[in-house]
Formats: C-alpha cells, sequence, structure tokens
C-alpha cells in the first residue's frame, strides 16, 4: 500500500479539482527545485502574476490587467526605454495576531509585469484607468503608423 501525505491528496475545501492539481503542481515544483526566493514577497506570501490581456486595434493598443482586492495607490505603472512597467503590491489585511487561519487560497506579495512597446505607440499619449480591480492601459499609435496590408503571391 502506497504512502499518501496529506500534502498530496485534494483538498476537503476547495470546488476546483485545476486548483488542487496546480496545487500539487507548485508542491512537486517545490519539493524538486527547493522554494524559490525570487517567487516570494516574504515569508509565507506567494508569487502573485495578474492576468493580462493585450488587444491590438487599428489605432491603439490595450492592456488589461484584473488587481482584484488591490488599491490603485499600490499600483505603480511606467515607461522607461520604449518598455511599460506594471508594479503593485497586494497586502495581506491581518487584523489581529490571534487570528487563527485554516485556510489561505488567496495570493498576496507584490509583481511586476513588463512588456515591450512596438514603436507605434504614442508614449507620451498613454493613459491609464482603474476601476473595480480592473486597470486599463490604453496606448495610442502614432499617427499613419498602421501597418499596410501587402498581397503575398503564391508561387506555382
Amino acid at each position: 500500500m502506497a504512502d499518501k501525505s496529506p500534502g498530496l491528496l485534494p483538498s476537503l475545501w476547495s470546488d476546483n479539482p485545476f486548483a488542487d492539481l496546480r496545487k500539487e503542481m507548485d508542491q512537486a515544483l517545490e519539493s524538486f527545485f527547493g522554494k524559490n526566493k525570487l517567487l516570494s514577497a516574504s515569508a509565507g506570501e506567494a508569487f502573485l502574476a495578474p492576468s493580462i490581456d493585450v488587444v491590438e486595434k487599428d489605432d491603439q493598443i490595450v492592456l488589461t490587467a484584473e488587481l482584484p482586492g488591490i488599491s490603485e495607490d499600490a499600483i505603480d505603472i511606467a515607461i522607461q526605454n520604449g518598455v511599460l512597467s506594471l508594479k503593485g503590491e497586494k497586502k495581506m489585511e491581518k487584523k489581529d495576531d490571534k487570528d487563527n487561519y485554516h485556510v489561505v487560497e488567496r495570493r498576496y506579495g507584490s509583481f511586476q509585469r513588463s512588456m515591450r512597446l512596438p514603436p507605434s505607440v504614442d508614449e507620451a499619449a498613454v493613459a491609464a484607468k482603474f476601476d473595480k480591480g480592473v486597470l486599463t492601459i490604453t496606448m495610442p499609435k502614432k499617427p499613419g503608423t498602421a501597418p499596410a496590408e501587402r498581397k503575398i503571391a503564391i508561387e506555382k
């Protein structure tokens, strides 16, 4: 009979089997490679990587990032040398040292995402808005930089 470690069994608290699988994979990778100090903000805090979408339109590029639970003043957006950087931190709201947590699945910590901007972006016109935990960064393109369509002939 194989030894079933409690750390490798699906959580009884989860309704999402994929979340359990991800935790198991994280535990397996940590046990093989060791706990990566670069991926943690501080002891007990997990790496936080916000999900982003980047959509290119004819006249602009729009980046949307999900940042639930993060306040607007905890977000820093900068452009330097053609690279857009998004930084922030989600802090755990610990009310009392006597709190006895049984399950902590939400992620806390610092994050940074960077994206090289194409030369067609007008860096001086980049704007951002934050609403209901969603950050939207609008990056207008310089006038006249829309890619021209070129027909490609099929050789016979």
